[in-house]
């Protein structure tokens, strides 16, 4: 180890460093056709690399069972898939899991209504494909592609067109949508609402018995075979809001369908029972089922919906506190307002659902106000982009919730659903990238280790967490540690047994707090961002909360930290030895790096185990402020393999980081070339060790040079001599240490 009195800053290893692509896992990256109907069986061909050894798809929902499956060459799986007739409606995450590993996720769409493929040419106004209402089209826009299909209605008959394009998480897609009579004159148009992210939904009662166009295009006339889309065409109902946009898991509730083309109507739902706080209602009546839901708010709150006029706190909605506050900005600058009692003491979170979970395109603007009138707390995007805020009531008395858009827009679909709960604890889960932009997976080699770090989030509470994985792939075990309450992340070692055959899962990831006092239970909460904007935002993605595990084939090689017989100290550096043990006949070089590094605890991630080479060692240093203890360390390493890359870990070894022994001044001293001179090192004992130790000094110019010293704990100074050649480097030197 080294010591000194102020070590030169150190560069720390960034925990998000990319690595490189592990090509041996499977590339996923077409479906086609990108939809099916529930109820039946639908052949389906998934395109990408390296999909030879396919093994199974791995489905995040219920209702989709494999028929057969089958590997066309290396880039090509085809699957029949059987949806079941109850499947929910809309999409669907999936997974291909090959015996090299797991793919990334993509979507595919699940309807109610029979499909047909697009048949080109179709560009031509005056020559539409001809297809029934009540269908699902699938089809592709090509660059300045316009597609037109053509329905039969009769007077009075609802005609809805739904397109699922930058839904399917393809490309970023950016479809418009029209439905024309046979003059050509535009009935209805669409390009981005919000309801369907940037999708399009057009709704109309026809005005007279004939034919009517559905075009379809690029809102720019752009388009490639990326730009996929399933048009749904008939005559199911397709509100833009449901109010309330809540309610109870389990419970019956009358709910309000606004902005459908027939009107507004009433219905009676049983809210799902799902798990988190979020969910779909789907609209039917005789005429059918809209292709995808309202999304609406679960929880035990008590609902109220506001009576209007509610436009001032003299007309405010009385309502009750813990609850939920449903309603609609209708008008220009309307805003509604809730009343309620509070007590002083109370604390609540106070959420605005509109943008978020509702799809609502009200950009809400929040206001709590006392008896008075006066504001006593306001938001406006805390939410990103919906309003939240936190009230710690002030005083015993009557308060009022007032909510408006803050552009002044209105319309039927611009509801919202104001939240106000009692603050709790809360916890939630993560998988830090691994890949920039790619979620985490986890793939461990048969007779191997592979090693991620968790991430949790506490909110309202601290203290220590308990990790588990449940239902982990056959043959694979978890090495977990308490979280400790200053910590919010932590490594966990995954070991596949030597005879554990490929097989994958999806695994419930749970964190619970080790005070059985404090009730509140984490789950994993991983978002896979499919399209992303400028400056690589979040346009649209598919959230899971469960984590993606597969044991995979054997790779060739293993790796083993050989356990430090001293301790890390501040100010100081270690070389820490890693050993691979090779398959016969493997040479290839294996990049090495740390998992993680412990506060204050920097180490190269640039070291690799030379080809035909069985150890290398990782230079790890420790700032003034490390944290001391005894941290848990592993190791991954990657190696090129059967055309790709292929990472495993190392076992969890201690690092034991400690106080300095001593602190250091460094004295100054001058020399001319060629002659010698002492520097004189004063030594302040930190604390008490056995034996000698070994001091030496570093940073010395070209051309001059010293010898190492002993020293023992009642060391207090040390004298370097210093010999200079007569061309040593000339001028002031600051590199000693």
């Amino acid at each position: 180890m080294l010591i000194g009195k102020r070590c030169l800053s150190i560069l720390f290893a960034l925990l998000t460093i990319a690595l490189p692509t592990l090509a041996v896992q499977p590339d996923f990256n077409a479906i086609d056709p990108p939809g099916v109907q529930r109820g039946v069986e639908t052949e389906l061909t998934l395109g990408g690399r390296r999909l030879g050894d396919v093994q199974e798809l791995m489905f995040y929902e219920d209702g989709v069972e494999v028929v057969s499956l089958a590997a066309d060459g290396d880039n090509k799986v085809v699957a029949k898939l059987k949806v079941a007739p109850d499947a929910r409606l809309g999409f669907h995450g999936v997974r291909i899991r090959t015996e090299s590993g797991i793919s990334d996720l993509r979507l595919f769409s699940v309807g109610a209504l029979p499909q047909v493929a697009e048949a080109e040419p179709n560009n031509d106004f005056a020559a539409p494909q001809e297809i029934a209402l009540d269908t699902t089209v699938y089809g592709v826009v090509q660059s300045e592609d316009v597609d037109h299909y053509v329905v039969q209605a009769k007077q009075g008959q609802r005609i809805t067109a739904e397109l699922e394009g930058l839904r399917l998480g393809n490309a970023f897609f950016d479809p418009y949508l029209a439905i024309l009579n046979e003059k050509r004159f535009e009935l209805a148009r669409s390009d981005d609402i919000a309801l369907l992210r940037q999708d399009c939904l057009c709704s109309i009662i026809a005005p007279e018995d004939g034919k009517y166009i559905v075009q379809v295009r690029e809102s720019a006339y752009g388009g490639d075979g990326n730009s996929k889309y399933c048009l749904h065409v008939g005559t199911f109902p397709r509100p833009k809001a449901v109010v309330p946009a809540g309610g109870k898991p389990g419970e019956t509730v009358e709910v309000t369908w606004i902005g459908d083309a027939a009107g507004e109507r009433k219905q009676q739902v049983t809210i799902p029972a799902v798990e988190g706080n979020e969910a779909d209602l789907y609209a039917e009546d005789e005429q059918g089922i809209a292709p995808s839901g309202n999304g609406i708010r679960v929880n035990d709150l008590a609902n109220t919906i506001e009576a209007e006029p509610n436009n001032n706190t003299k007309e405010a909605t009385a309502a009750t506190a813990p609850g939920a506050f449903n309603g609609v900005i209708g008008e220009p600058d309307d805003r509604d307002y809730f009343k309620f009692t509070a007590k002083k003491g109370e604390r609540y979170d106070v959420r605005v659902f509109a943008r978020n979970v509702l799809r609502s395109p009200l950009d809400a603007v929040l206001v709590i106000r006392n008896a008075q009138g006066g504001n006593v707390a306001n938001n406006d995007d805390s939410g990103s982009p919906d309003s939240y805020t936190q009230f710690n009531v002030p005083a015993d008395g009557e308060y009022f919730v007032e909510i408006r858009d803050h552009l002044k827009c209105a319309g039927p679909e611009y509801a919202y659903l104001v939240e106000i709960a009692p603050r709790e604890p809360s916890l939630s889960l993560s998988l830090p990238e691994r890949q920039r932009y790619i979620a985490t997976t986890l793939s461990v080699p048969s007779g191997n280790r592979m090693a991620l770090m968790l991430n949790a989030r506490r909110q309202n509470f601290g203290g220590d967490l308990n990790i588990s994985f449940e239902g982990l792939p056959a043959g694979m075990t978890a090495e977990v540690l308490p979280m400790p309450a200053n910590r919010n992340e932590v490594p966990v070692l995954f070991t596949a047994a030597a005879d554990a055959a490929p097989s994958g899962k999806l695994v419930d990831v749970q964190g619970r707090p080790v005070d059985e006092n404090v009730k509140v239970a984490g789950h994993l909460e991983q978002r896979t961002m499919l399209i992303r904007g400028q400056n690589n935002r979040d346009v649209y993605g598919h959230d899971a909360r469960r984590m993606a595990a597969a044991v995979t084939k054997a790779v060739p090689f293993k790796l083993e930290i050989v356990q430090p017989k001293a301790p890390l100290v501040r100010n100081g550096q270690m070389q820490l030895k890693v050993v691979a043990t090779r398959d016969e006949g493997f040479t290839a070089p294996i990049a090495l790096r740390m998992l993680y590094n412990p506060p204050g605890i920097g180490s190269s991630g640039s070291v690799s185990i030379p080809e035909g080479k069985n150890e290398a060692v990782i230079p790890v240093t420790a700032n003034e402020n490390a944290a001391i203890g005894t941290w848990k360390i592993i190791v991954t390493g990657s190696a090129p393999h059967a055309g790709g890359r292929v990472e495993v870990a190392s076992q969890m070894a201690d690092l034991e980081v400690a106080d300095m022994f001593f602190n250091l001044a460094i004295g100054k001293t001058a020399v001319e070339q060629g002659q010698e001179t002492q520097l004189v090192v004063k030594i302040e004992k930190a604390r008490d060790f056995e034996g000698e130790a070994e001091i030496q000094l570093l940073g010395l110019p070209n051309g001059a040079t010293t010898e190492k010293l002993k020293i023992t704990k009642d060391t207090t100074e040390v004298v370097f001599p210093i010999k200079t050649e007569k061309d040593a480097r000339v001028g002031r030197h600051k590199s000693i240490l």
